[in-house]
């Protein structure tokens, strides 16, 4: 009998882990970490890390495995999932792919093949990021690809350094390298998990209040002296880039509660951004957060849908 691996996608904040826990255990599964952030060692608070003593002893992939200074790429990230899956797969458990990072997501499900790179094209395009600035440089994607440039931030200077890099190796936009949506990869069944607007934006407000009350500041503190600021990645995620700065202009009450409310609203900001990609796939089988019965719903779906 073919095993079936099940993926929990959605936006930040939606219950995604307590349901791969309980999907973990009823199908004697194993959870491959699909978030960006959740890679690094010791940012844990920021990123909602299931701490060890509450994954009911169910083995989790792709967790603390890179450094604050090293450089999280899709790329990586798709040849040690795929192995770990496999791996999975081979002991006869079940994968749960778990998270809300999107080029991730769908870099494992859709085997993307990325385009090659050039360290000189690169090189070039990094000088020309730091000489005009990410804002400027946006604007230069946005005429030569008005797509890439209306889906990656103005503030994502690696992200727009890529997409010019692509463009001009390829000739090509930059979306012409995204993979084409057909059959998931090992037949994965693919579970979205979202709430209403509202009710999500109150869930972002607490858990941003708990990061904050749970000790993120604390903890970026002591990531900064393990070169968290020169990670060219880790420091730009969602409240560590926003405490980053509050610690740099001193780290008073002041600046610390303007960080607080300046990463609820990326995080609501980014949550649009996950609900507009993950909408686009047509094989999610969306859920209500809210639901008890999710669980239940989603073996279900995994037994009938092919």
């Amino acid at each position: 009998m073919t095993i079936r691996p099940v993926a929990v996608i959605g936006p930040t904040g939606t219950g995604k882990s307590a349901l791969a826990l309980e999907l973990a255990e009823r199908l004697g599964g194993e959870i491959v970490n699909a978030d960006a952030m959740q890679l690094y060692r010791g940012m844990d608070v920021g990123t909602a890390k299931l701490p060890v003593a509450e994954r009911r002893g169910i083995p989790h992939h792709q967790l603390d495995v890179l450094d604050v200074t090293e450089t999280a790429t899709v790329g990586r990230y798709q040849g040690a999932a795929t192995s770990d899956v496999e791996a999975i797969l081979g002991r006869g458990a079940v994968p749960l792919i778990v998270g809300g990072s999107m080029l991730y997501v769908q870099s494992l499900l859709d085997e993307w093949a990325f385009p090659a790179t050039d360290p000189d094209v690169r090189a070039r395009w990094e000088a020309r990021l730091a000489d005009v600035g990410v804002a400027a440089l946006h604007q230069e994607l946005a005429v030569v690809d008005a797509d890439a440039a209306a889906s990656i931030l103005p503030t994502d200077g690696r992200r727009i350094v890529r997409a010019l890099e692509v463009v001009e190796l390829t000739g090509q936009p930059f979306a012409a390298s995204a993979p084409t949506i057909g059959e998931p990869r090992w037949d994965t069944v693919i579970i979205g998990l979202d709430w209403g607007t509202e009710r999500l934006d109150e869930r972002l407000q607490r858990r941003t209040d708990a990061m904050f009350d749970d000790g993120l500041v604390a903890e970026v503190t002591a990531l900064r002296e393990r070169g968290l600021r020169e990670g060219v990645t880790a420091s730009r995620a969602l409240g560590y880039a926003q405490v980053l700065e509050a610690l740099a202009d001193g780290g008073g009450d002041a600046a610390i509660a303007e960080a607080r409310e300046r990463t609820f609203i990326g995080t609501r900001r980014y949550v649009r951004r996950q609900r507009s990609w993950f909408r686009r796939d047509h094989r999610t089988h969306w859920l209500d957060g809210s639901d008890p019965g999710n669980v239940d719903a989603v073996l279900r779906i995994r037994q009938h849908v092919s």
